[in-house]
């Protein structure tokens, strides 16, 4: 599901995972790369750098802000070098709740100019299929926005 509102983008998947597995795949670097980005820098608490090499010329840039193991977790959000979607300029919040032997992700992504709200859906659209795809066990292959991957 993908709601775009002002200036929020939101998306919600279901999961068969538990929110503990689930969890990781945002704070483990070799766990994130294996949904998405190339690379990942990643220092899982509050004031801690996100870094997320997508393609080698993509890198998401922002720094964590909250974090509640299995239950929350909020990072700034934007991209090296880009003139409206700068580091840290956006916001990215992201809740896993139980629903029976499932978890239920609610993404939302705040603050982004509104000529680049459908592009960043567009992503989260592509990405988090494949982060089902990983949290349910099975490999969501290369991907194929980033075929130059190492």
């Amino acid at each position: 599901m993908a709601v775009t509102d002002t200036d929020v983008v939101v998306q919600e998947i279901l999961i068969s995972a538990s929110p503990e597995t689930i969890f990781e795949f945002f704070t483990d670097p070799e766990k994130m790369t294996r949904w998405k980005g190339r690379k990942a820098d990643l220092d899982p608490r509050p004031g801690g750098i996100y870094k997320v090499d997508m393609s080698g010329t993509n890198v998401a840039l922002g720094e964590f802000v909250e974090l509640v193991p299995h239950e929350r977790i909020v990072f700034t959000w934007g991209w090296e070098g880009h003139p409206t979607v700068q580091p840290g300029s956006s916001t990215v919040e992201i809740t896993f709740t139980p629903d029976g032997d499932k978890t239920r992700v609610r993404l939302v992504h705040r603050d982004l100019p509104e000529d680049e709200r459908e592009q960043h859906n567009a992503g989260w659209s592509h990405f988090l299929p494949r982060l089902v795809s990983i949290a349910e066990g099975n490999d969501p292959g290369t991907d194929p926005w980033f075929t130059d991957q190492p």
